[in-house]
């Protein structure tokens, strides 16, 4: 019985295509530092959402935070998710 190649060509270049996009993405990242100022900065933040716009400045400010935690049955182990983020939307003439 012959191997039909066409399906599996076709998977594998799917695959490769994957594979290649992957390992180009990975050449672009650089390696970022860890800013303790920052991580104070969103340790310090509410939950919820909220903006501020300064008077002063042509910007937008912004931030997010939601933290939940996630357990296995009523006393089971458990994780806390932390998600939170800052935002700036700037505009100025030229």
């Amino acid at each position: 019985m012959a191997l039909p190649l066409v399906p599996i060509a076709g998977v594998a270049l799917r695959y490769g295509a994957v594979a290649l996009a992957a390992y180009m993405l990975t050449r672009q990242v650089h390696p970022g530092r860890t800013d303790q100022r920052a991580e104070d900065a969103l340790d310090d933040l509410p939950e919820g959402v909220s903006t501020h716009r300064p008077r002063d400045r042509d910007q937008i400010n912004g931030a997010a935070r939601v933290r939940r935690v996630i357990r296995l049955g009523t006393a089971g182990p458990g994780v806390e998710v932390d998600l939170t983020a800052l935002g700036r939307l700037r505009f100025r003439r030229l």
